[in-house]
């Protein structure tokens, strides 16, 4: 059986920042993520965390689906193909530079 190629490892400048990257990784383990979630877990305020979403989202990095449950509007994200790929990519490049496999 083969393998899957492997992604190019590639520094990326718009995930780089500690807050994206968390976000990211954290994206990076789950098909859909709510934002309620993403707020506790990353412990951000809703603006910093709906900035966050929307400079990944304008880059095709994070897609997100706003819906009402009830009377609550409940927003969820996921990573996009290209959000996967940068960040796999992202993480390959930090491990050649610190000497990682």
């Amino acid at each position: 059986m083969t393998q899957p190629p492997k992604t190019p490892a590639r520094f990326d400048e718009l995930i780089h920042p500690s807050t994206r990257l968390a976000l990211v990784a954290t994206l990076a383990a789950a098909d859909w993520a709510e934002f309620a979630f993403l707020k506790e877990k990353l412990a951000l305020s809703d603006s910093a965390l709906s900035k966050q979403l929307a400079t990944l989202e304008e880059a095709g990095y994070v897609a997100t689906e706003r819906r009402l449950e009830g009377s609550r509007r409940k927003v969820r994200a996921r990573l996009t193909p290209t959000g996967r790929d940068a960040f796999h990519g992202h993480v390959a490049a930090l491990q050649a530079i610190v000497g990682g496999p």
